[in-house]
Parts: structure tokens; C-alpha cells; sequence
């Protein structure tokens, strides 16, 4: 409760003496005469010391700025501009290499990787002050070595930095660095429920808080620390600062609806992401015309889940439309193809137009989905799904094979555990495969498996969660063999980790009516009315009392 208050309290509008970059006009601002006329970038307070040369110390704040927005291919271009202007900055390298260094999301690309290393490399070799040579070593034993785990990578990265943090403790980006590197090392790490490192990490943003209440990469880093359903609410105030802190960066605006993904916020997620959406495309308009942004991508998926759980299918169905049109990137980035597959499946499976989805293909083609295979598992799954519950057990069958290939081929990989989520994906269209066999109580062993399976792990920070909640499905195969009351009780463990629901709460309010329970079949149909806004949309008829 004293991160929460502390947080409430600090996150707060407050007026600050003024500091090199700052970052603090809004997107657009009305002036004389009733023009609108795009105001400057609002990106943050950044203050980083460096012995560059006067006259790139804004730029080069800027892409520390970007940095800690995860704007990284923008904040590539402001460290070239600095190094251009001042070849003899080191700091703009070091710029340059943690820009191809994605903390939190997973192994670089080999041609990221190695500019990234390039640019270290090139940084070690530029004279620097003590404090500067630190931050470099930091990240050059992130690319150091030959053929070693990114997870082992990371950690290098994180011992670095909790050094550099150590010897200058009045350095508050050292100390905001290493919360994030605290944050790449639990993703890239076995599942821990205590939320350690996490822990950790808001622990230190919240003690720079006071002091740096407008900071981008605090109230952005407090975010992914408690983008878990345990701790979301202790995000709930920097998830509200973050978009006013940085509304020029597409990633700022969008990254508040992880928390109030987390909470059911579906108007706020929304809001959040429409904004988002709109600033991504609006930052590549000039450098790919023509071109989808990555980031609008991402904040369609999130879109599309809103809208599913408000009833809202028609804005679901021009979204999935949209996807269908994209055929060029602005970048190729994993999350472009999560989202890509993920709308289409969302819209087919939360409606039950189970032929839609066992219809559904892997596309659009000119997507590397070799690089991405459990982006291109949502599909099959969701074929899968589609076919075992629409009769065509043949598809089905083949969706299921090819999601064991890819399960298998992910075991052993680097960074985030992607064969668990398969996996997951595995068991639950087996399970229907099974059920639509007459196989029940192989249905049922393998639905329980998926969900306890996904209960032991954490949703990867890309999704606002998975396209079918295991636990969710266990309900519904439950009311399907006329087991009302054990399948309340999964609907109600499925919403604690995936709140507000629709279909769980219809869920619950029939297996609560089968069941006798009278009282809850009440509570759950208020709470599905209100999340529609006292109208329910027309969808496919459930199986089962």
C-alpha cells in the first residue's frame, strides 16, 4: 500500500525548475488567431549528463528519451545526428548500441545485434569521462562473447549497470536503467509468482519518483514492474501519468492499457490505444509512406480484445478488416506479427464462428513468420479450435500437428519461454478434438492440463493476454457435459487473472443458473450488461445448459 500511495501522490502534476531537453509541449496546441499548428515533442523530462558538445546535447536527451519510450528506431536517428555533429562523443555509440538492444522484448535481430555490437565496440574506442567508460563497458558486456543465451546477455547487462548504479548514486538514469535491466532479466527468466526482481525495480523508480515525477522511463518502467494481475493496481497511477508525461510517443500512449487491460478498463484500454494507433502511423507517414506501423499494430490487438469483451463487434470486425490490408511494415517486428495473427483469431473464437476460424491462414505471406513461429501458432490454434468444434476434425487434426512442430521446435530457445504458450495452445485443441471423438475424460485431462499449464506462467508483455484463456475453456467444457457448478468455479478463477471477460461472465451467469445458484446468476448478469452497456451483441449460441 506505500508504493501505492506513493505513487498517487507523486505522480501528481507538479512544477519543476527548468533542465536541458525537456520535453513538454502537447501534441497539438491552439494558438492566436484559432490556427492549430503542431506544438513541439512531449517526450519527458531527461537530464543526462555527458561530455558531449554543447551544441547536440538536445538531440542527444532526446534519444535517451526516446530510449525509455522503446521509440528505438527514432532514437537511432537522433544518436547519428549527435554523432555526425560531434564525431568525438562516445555517449552517441553507447545511444546507438542500446538502441538495438530490446530490453524487455526479446533476442535482436542478427542485423540489430550486430550494429549494436559495431556500435559498442566503436564507443569503447572514444575517449570518455570514468562515469561515461562505465555506461559503455555496461552495455558492451551485453554483446560481448560468441554463441551465448540472450537470457545470459541480459544478466551481464543488469551486473553492469547495478555496478554503474552503485558508484554514482546521485545518477538517476544509471539507477533507471538498471530498474529496466532488472525487468529484462525476469522476463527472460523462469516464471517467479513473488514478482522479485520486479519487486526490485519499482522499488527504485518509486524512490526517484519525488524527484523525477516526469520522467518517461519511470512512470513506463512502474508499469511493466506490476503488468501482472496481482500487482496491476499498484500501476494504476503511473499507467494515468504515463500518456500525459510522453503523448508524442506512440508507445507512451499505448502502454497504459497494460495495466488497464489488466484491470478490465476496457473504455480506458480503448482510448489509450485509438490515440496510439493514430500517433504511429502519424511518425512514419514521411519515412514509410504507404507503409503500417508496427506500433498501430499493437495497439489494434489491443483494440481488438476491447472491443470483444464490450460486445463491440462491429469496430472488432473494421479492425480485422484493416489487419487483412496490411501488406508492408514500417519494420518487421514481433510484435507486428503477434498482432497480425492474433485479431483475426480474437474476433473468430470470441464470437464461436468456429468455421470462420477453421478458415482462418497464415498471413499476410510477405511476413517473415519463420522468424516468429508462435506468432504463426495463434493461427493454427485457432484453425484448430475452429475445426474440432465445427465438425472438420481433419483440419483440426493438422492445425494440432503443425502446433506440436512448432512447440518442439521452440523448446530450448532463447529468452521468453514461447514453447510454454504453445503448448498450452497443444492441450486446449486437443482437448476439443477429443470432446468432438466422445473422448471426454481425455477432454477433460487435457483441458486441465492447458489451464493449470497457463497458471504457471506469465503472459509474455506483447499480449493483453491469451487469444482463449485456458481456464476459461476448461468452464465451457464443464457446461457442455452438464457440470454447472465446477465450471462456475473455473469462470471465477479465469476472471482474477483475466477480469471482465465476456464470455466468462456469460459463462458464469449460465453455469450459475445450471448450478441453483440464483444470487450469482444475478450478480453475473449485471456485470455482463453493464460491460455491454445494456446490450448484447448477436453471437454464435452456446453448447450446454
Amino acid at each position: 500500500m506505500f508504493l501505492m500511495r506513493a505513487l498517487n501522490r507523486c505522480l501528481a502534476p507538479l512544477l519543476m525548475a527548468a533542465a536541458p531537453a525537456l520535453w513538454q509541449a502537447p501534441a497539438l496546441a491552439q494558438h492566436e488567431h484559432g490556427h492549430d499548428h503542431p506544438a513541439p515533442e512531449k517526450l519527458g523530462r531527461v537530464h543526462f549528463d555527458n561530455s558531449c558538445a554543447p551544441k547536440v546535447q538536445e538531440t542527444f536527451a532526446r534519444g535517451v528519451a526516446l530510449l525509455h519510450s522503446f521509440a528505438y528506431g527514432e532514437a537511432a536517428r537522433s544518436f547519428e545526428q549527435v554523432a555526425a555533429q560531434d564525431p568525438r562523443c562516445a555517449m552517441a555509440q553507447w545511444g546507438l548500441a542500446m538502441s538495438r538492444f530490446h530490453v524487455i522484448w526479446g533476442p535482436a535481430t542478427e542485423p540489430d545485434f550486430e550494429a549494436g555490437r559495431a556500435a559498442a565496440g566503436k564507443a569503447a574506442q572514444i575517449a570518455a569521462t570514468a562515469r561515461e567508460r562505465d555506461y559503455i563497458t555496461a552495455i558492451g558486456a551485453f554483446y560481448e562473447g560468441e554463441k551465448i543465451a540472450h537470457a545470459a546477455r541480459v544478466a551481464a547487462f543488469e551486473k553492469a549497470m547495478a555496478g554503474v548504479a552503485r558508484r554514482y548514486p546521485e545518477d538517476h538514469e544509471a539507477a533507471i536503467f538498471h530498474a529496466l535491466s532488472l525487468l529484462g532479466v525476469a522476463y527472460n527468466a523462469p516464471p517467479d509468482k513473488n514478482y522479485t526482481r520486479q519487486k526490485e525495480a519499482a522499488g527504485i523508480l518509486n524512490g526517484l519518483l519525488p524527484l523525477e515525477p516526469d520522467h518517461p522511463g519511470i512512470a513506463h518502467y512502474m508499469i511493466h514492474s506490476f503488468d501482472y494481475p496481482a500487482l496491476a493496481q499498484l500501476a494504476l497511477p503511473a499507467a494515468r501519468a504515463y500518456a500525459k508525461i510522453a503523448p508524442s510517443a506512440p508507445h507512451a500512449l499505448h502502454m497504459p492499457s497494460h495495466i488497464f487491460t489488466r484491470l478490465g478498463m476496457w473504455p480506458e484500454s480503448i482510448e489509450s490505444n485509438l490515440a496510439s494507433a493514430r500517433v504511429g502511423q502519424e511518425w512514419i507517414a514521411k519515412s514509410h509512406p504507404g507503409a503500417t506501423s508496427y506500433e498501430t499494430l499493437h495497439a489494434m490487438d489491443y483494440l481488438e480484445y476491447a472491443y470483444l469483451q464490450m460486445g463491440r463487434d462491429a469496430e472488432a470486425k473494421d479492425l480485422v478488416e484493416k489487419a487483412a490490408k496490411v501488406d508492408r511494415l514500417n519494420a518487421p517486428e514481433f510484435s507486428a506479427g503477434y498482432a497480425l495473427a492474433a485479431i483475426p483469431a480474437r474476433y473468430t473464437l470470441e464470437r464461436r464462428a468456429w468455421k470462420e476460424a477453421a478458415n482462418l491462414e497464415v498471413r499476410p505471406i510477405s511476413y517473415p513468420w519463420e522468424k516468429y513461429p508462435y506468432a504463426e501458432a495463434i493461427t493454427h490454434f485457432a484453425r484448430a479450435v475452429g475445426g474440432a468444434r465445427s465438425g472438420d476434425l481433419d483440419t483440426a487434426r493438422r492445425a494440432v500437428a503443425r502446433l506440436a512442430a512448432i512447440q518442439v521446435a521452440l523448446q530450448g530457445g532463447k529468452g521468453f519461454d514461447w514453447a510454454s504458450q504453445v503448448e498450452v495452445q497443444r492441450r486446449a485443441a486437443s482437448a476439443w478434438i477429443a470432446r468432438a471423438e466422445g473422448k471426454n475424460a481425455e477432454a477433460m485431462t487435457l483441458m486441465r492440463s492447458a489451464a493449470d499449464l497457463e497458471d504457471s506462467t506469465d503472459k509474455h508483455p506483447v499480449t493483453p493476454g491469451a487469444v482463449l484463456p485456458a481456464r476459461e475453456q476448461l468452464g465451457d467444457l464443464l457446461m457442455e457435459l452438464g457440470r454447472g457448478e465446477p465450471a462456475l468455479a473455473e469462470y471465477e478463477t479465469s476472471l482474477k487473472s483475466a477480469p471482465a471477460r465476456f464470455n466468462s461472465y456469460e459463462g458464469a451467469e449460465r453455469a450459475a443458473r445450471g448450478a441453483g445458484q440464483d444470487q450469482k446468476q444475478h450478480i453475473f448478469h449485471e456485470q455482463l450488461m453493464a460491460l455491454c452497456g445494456g446490450s448484447l451483441p448477436v453471437r454464435a449460441p452456446r453448447v450446454g445448459r
